[in-house]
């Protein structure tokens, strides 16, 4: 096995967390520490993972819906996270009422197979649904489907409305550093809260769930991943890209224990 190098243009993430917009110019050869644990785990192939962050303006304030993970959890316990979780795999299967954005997809490609960048999308729209109660939705050509897709789509799918993935926009990737208790290999999606419906309810998987001011939300006890990606957040609100064109997204990544953001 071909021994993995560090990617050429490679920036090893310094002491900035991203908050301050514009961020200060990382540099390379600052490395940044991430996630400390207390216990080192056997190595484990990260798994397939997405996550929906829904923005908001409250006047000229941006704010990001947040929940805070049960203290349970064995990953990320007690940390204020956005919704989202693992693959499964039915989530390849559900029916959807509008596809992936064909430059949000040709971006999933680079890591995942066609039916798989699917799954991704789907995948954050339900677990933000199981999670909140929020639903990134538009109707079904055809109405509900007939076969029953399980229990989480429940209120989702029987009312006649499918993931409407053509509203996510994929602005980062992030693979889970080797020694943690769960390793994921993350898509972080965006979406406008105005295309979100239901009613906001907490989970026995997220509590706390409410609208933080992204200036705000760096208080919170917060995963190192989610600090970055705040501060990636913060720049698209304030630059928002042209989503008729192609760009590169930021991809967090563990090469011989440094800790790496490169462009994918």
């Amino acid at each position: 096995m071909t021994k993995r190098t560090i990617p050429v243009g490679a920036v090893v993430r310094g002491t900035d967390k991203g908050y301050d917009h514009p961020a200060p110019a990382l540099k390379p050869g600052n490395e940044r520490p991430v996630e400390k644990v207390d216990k080192t785990y056997p190595y484990m192939r990260p798994r397939d993972a997405a996550t929906l962050i829904l923005v908001r303006m409250k006047g000229k304030t941006p704010e990001v819906l947040m929940g805070c993970r049960d203290a349970k959890h064995a990953f990320m316990p007690n940390r204020y996270v956005f919704p989202g979780g693992r693959v499964d795999l039915a989530d390849a299967y559900v029916p959807v009422a509008t596809p992936l954005n064909r430059h949000v997809e040709a971006r999933l490609l680079k890591a995942a197979s066609y039916r798989r960048a699917q799954a991704l999308g789907v995948a954050a729209v339900r677990e933000t649904f199981e999670e909140t109660g929020l639903m990134l939705a538009k109707p079904l050509k055809g109405g509900a489907p007939k076969k029953d897709f399980g229990e989480h789509w429940h209120g989702f799918l029987d009312k006649g409305m499918a993931p409407a993935l053509d509203c996510l926009d994929l602005i980062a990737r992030a693979v889970t550093p080797p020694g943690r208790p769960r390793r994921f290999n993350a898509r972080f999606f965006m979406a406008r809260a105005e295309e979100a419906s239901g009613e906001i309810r907490h989970s026995s998987e997220m509590g706390d769930i409410r609208w933080v001011r992204l200036d705000e939300a760096r208080e919170l006890p917060l995963p190192t991943i989610t600090g970055l990606i705040l501060g990636e957040i913060g720049r698209l609100v304030k630059e928002p890209p042209d989503r008729s064109k192609q760009r590169k997204i930021p991809l967090f990544i563990t090469v011989h224990r440094k800790h790496l953001m490169i462009e994918e």
